[in-house]
């Protein structure tokens, strides 16, 4: 069977399946189930004393018992975390609208007080995660796009960026598990980045450490780094600003996110958000906080479950490509992740955006190329995301074929195209 003719089955089959975000699935969220009653009408005190139906006590940081568990989970000390609402995407775009607006406690003006009318930069890793193109381009900020490699950042080009200019204010990536490729940025690497020199005394790095016990293997797994502690050490301890969040550990719609940093820091944010709200949802905190300490195992239990369901689909994502593709490299390439939530693909030739538009025909929605890119550009046009999490293992090997698909028959049109 032709390549042509393999593809014109797949998309008379009717088939419907959704690979384009990384969403759990049922199953995951059946795991936290017991978050719903975690917390009921006799349980509104917590140790601390907070009355979970009042106006915040403790200020905008977040729980007492809140701040302790999610700093265990982030290497660091209660008064070194803050906990939010939903989501550590609006925490990121707290800090960083307060950072063009006043600056942060290392900062000597505003960010957005720059000569006439340049813009603030930003680093950021490609391929890299497209909601933070998004939340930087939307404040103003000029993006500077560096590698993505397998041991984290291409650092000798964030080091050539971040002396050459007081423009230069940072860097934004993920460092466990990068979205998408899933690579782990290492300890020297990590090391590097919290002594590096920078033009802007307030370079700072800010790691989105959203997979960061999101581990797909009980013992093979990569090894977060702690940016807090390594910046302090570097005699940079202002340095960074690390987000996570429970949107994969518990409810996506219904997490907590938290954020790490220096005491000074976190005060700073604190009070930023202390003029902006009476305080987080604290019923949410205590819930958590119930639900997960009373997790067997705690966090590392509950996510223990969640591997095993999602490696199985990772693993599927894996097998039907090397049965289809083949494992040299001609037609694509892909990551084998030990943890997270995607998987980079790259097809050998620039057909990605028709990869993309020939398994939508099929009946399979991808990301849209580009997606990992400013701009939604790939200067190659061969960059994938894949998303397994979300449906059921049958249905990923049954995508992964069609994509498999897709990419020879894309493939053999550009070829065809360039004779």
């Amino acid at each position: 069977m032709t390549a042509a003719q393999r593809y014109e089955a797949f998309r008379a089959s009717g088939l419907k399946l959704n690979m384009q975000r990384g969403q759990p699935s049922d199953q995951d969220f059946d795991l936290s189930a017991g978050l719903l009653t975690a917390v009921g009408p006799h349980d509104t005190l917590t140790p601390s004393g907070q009355d979970i139906r009042n106006y915040s006590a403790g200020g905008a940081a977040g729980l007492p018992e809140a701040r302790a568990l999610f700093g265990s989970v982030m290497g660091v000390s209660a008064e070194q975390t803050l906990v939010w609402n939903n989501a550590s995407l609006e925490l990121q775009g707290h800090v960083l609208t307060w950072a063009l607006l006043r600056g942060l406690p290392s900062s000597t003006a505003p960010w957005a007080a720059q000569p006439g009318d340049e813009r603030p930069q930003m680093i950021v890793t490609t391929p890299g995660y497209d909601r933070h193109f998004l939340l930087l381009q939307t404040l103003g900020f000029e993006l500077l796009s560096v590698d993505m490699q397998p041991d984290g950042p291409d650092l000798d080009a964030v080091e050539r960026l971040a002396v050459s200019s007081t423009r230069v204010k940072g860097l934004l990536f993920v460092p466990t598990y990068s979205n998408p490729g899933g690579e782990t940025i290492s300890a020297a690497k990590a090391e590097r980045l919290a002594r590096m020199q920078a033009a802007a005394p307030d370079f700072t790095i800010f790691a989105d450490d959203a997979y960061r016990v999101h581990h797909l293997h009980a013992t093979d797994r990569d090894v977060p780094v702690n940016f807090v502690e390594l910046c302090a050490a570097a005699g940079n301890p202002e340095r960074a600003f690390v987000f996570s969040s429970t949107s994969k550990v518990t409810f996506a719609g219904a997490g907590l996110g938290f954020l790490a940093s220096s005491a000074a820091n976190i005060q700073a944010v604190g009070n930023w958000l202390n003029a902006q709200s009476i305080g987080p949802n604290k019923v949410e905190q205590w819930r958590h906080v119930r639900f997960l300490e009373g997790y067997p195992g705690g966090v590392e239990g509950l996510m223990a479950r969640h591997a095993e369901i999602i490696a199985p689909k990772f693993a599927a994502v894996d097998e039907v490509l090397g049965q289809e593709l083949g494992r040299g490299g001609e037609l694509a390439t892909w990551g084998t992740p030990k943890g997270g939530y995607f998987i980079g693909l790259d097809t050998a030739l620039p057909v990605a955006k028709r990869v993309v538009e020939l398994a939508a025909a099929a009946g399979v929605s991808l990301t849209p190329a580009g997606a990992t890119y400013p701009g939604g550009l790939d200067p190659n046009d061969s960059n994938i995301r894949l998303a397994p999490t979300r449906p059921p293992v049958q249905e990923v090997r049954q995508a992964m074929q069609v994509v498999a698909a897709c990419i020879r028959l894309a493939s053999e049109e550009y070829q065809a195209g360039k004779q």
